[in-house]
C-alpha cells in the first residue's frame, strides 16, 4: 500500500466486500480526477480553475436531482442517489483542490488542519457513510485517521512537492527549528531538520492512533482494509524515522517484504 495521497484509501481492494467496490471507485475516480486536474503542471491555474469549477457544476447539477450533463458523472450520480451521500463532501474535496492551486504555503498547523478537513476527511466520511457508520465519534476517528494518512504523503513527498512550487510543513515550524526554504530547496539534511520530522511525525503518530479504535466498529473485510491502511501509514513514519528525516535521500515506501510485518500488526490490532 504505497501512502500517496488517495492512495491512503481503500480503493476497491479485493479485502472489500463486492457490494462497496463500485461505489468506492466511483469516489475515488472523482478524487483522482479533481485532484489531478489541480496538479496538472502544463496547464495554467486560470485552466485548472475552470476544470475544477466544470466538477462544482456537476456535483450541484447532482444535488438539485438533475441527470450530470456529462457522461463522465454518471456514475457517481447513481452512486450518490443509491447510497444518499452527501453532495457537501464532494464539495469540500474540491474546495480543498482549488485551493491548491491558489495557496503554495501554510503558516501553522491549524491551517494546514483545516486544509486536510477538506482535501482527506471527507473521502473517509464517504466511506462510513457506505457502511452506516456515521455517529459523532465514528466520524471524528475517521477524521483523525484520514488526516493523517495525508500528513504522512505531505511528509513523505517533501522533494515532490517542492518541485511543484508548494510546501506543506507549517511556516511556524520551519521558524521554530530554524529551517529555511533554500535548505528544502537544496534536500540539505541536518540535525535541525531531523527535528523538525520528529515533530511532525509525532504528532502524525497521534493522529492515526487516535483513529485506530474505529476498525472495530467497521464491518467485516472493510474493517481489514482500514487496518492495514492505518498499520501501512505507521510503516511509512518508521521507514522516515530510520533515516532520521532524510525523504531528500530516502523516500520511504512499503515493499514485498513489509506486507508480512503489516499483516501481523492489523491481526493483533483486531483483538486490542
Amino acid at each position: 500500500m504505497p501512502v500517496d495521497h488517495y492512495e491512503n484509501f481503500p480503493v476497491a481492494s479485493l479485502l472489500l466486500p463486492r457490494r462497496l467496490r463500485q461505489p468506492i471507485e466511483a469516489i475515488y475516480r472523482f478524487a483522482r480526477g479533481a485532484d489531478d486536474l489541480a496538479d496538472e503542471g502544463e496547464v495554467s491555474a486560470s485552466q485548472r480553475l475552470q476544470g475544477l469549477a466544470a466538477y462544482r457544476a456537476e456535483i450541484e447539477r447532482i444535488a438539485a436531482g438533475l441527470p450530470p450533463a456529462t457522461s463522465a458523472f454518471v456514475d457517481l450520480a447513481q452512486v450518490i442517489g443509491q447510497w444518499r451521500l452527501p453532495t457537501e463532501l464532494f464539495l469540500d474535496l474540491l474546495d480543498a483542490f482549488a485551493q491548491d492551486v491558489r495557496q503554495s504555503r501554510y503558516e501553522d498547523f491549524r491551517q494546514l488542519l483545516d486544509y486536510c478537513r477538506r482535501s482527506a476527511n471527507p473521502v473517509g466520511r464517504l466511506v462510513l457513510h457506505l457502511v452506516d457508520r456515521c455517529d459523532e465519534e465514528q466520524l471524528r476517528r475517521s477524521d483523525c485517521i484520514c488526516t493523517a494518512l495525508q500528513l504522512i504523503n505531505f511528509w513523505q513527498d517533501i522533494a515532490i512537492d517542492w518541485r511543484k512550487g508548494r510546501v506543506y510543513l507549517p511556516q511556524e515550524d520551519l521558524r521554530r527549528f530554524g529551517i529555511t526554504e533554500s535548505q528544502i530547496a537544496a534536500g540539505n539534511w541536518n540535525e535541525d531538520w531531523a527535528a523538525l520530522l520528529d515533530f511532525e511525525i509525532a504528532r502524525t503518530r497521534h493522529l492515526l492512533l487516535d483513529g485506530a479504535p474505529l476498525v472495530r466498529q467497521l464491518p467485516g473485510r472493510l474493517g481489514w482494509e482500514i487496518r492495514l491502511t492505518i498499520q501501512g501509514g505507521l510503516r511509512i513514519l518508521e521507514r522516515i524515522t530510520a533515516v532520521r528525516g532524510d525523504v531528500f535521500q530516502h523516500r520511504p515506501v512499503l515493499r514485498l517484504s513489509d506486507w508480512l510485518r503489516l499483516s501481523g500488526r492489523a491481526m493483533t490490532m483486531s483483538v486490542m
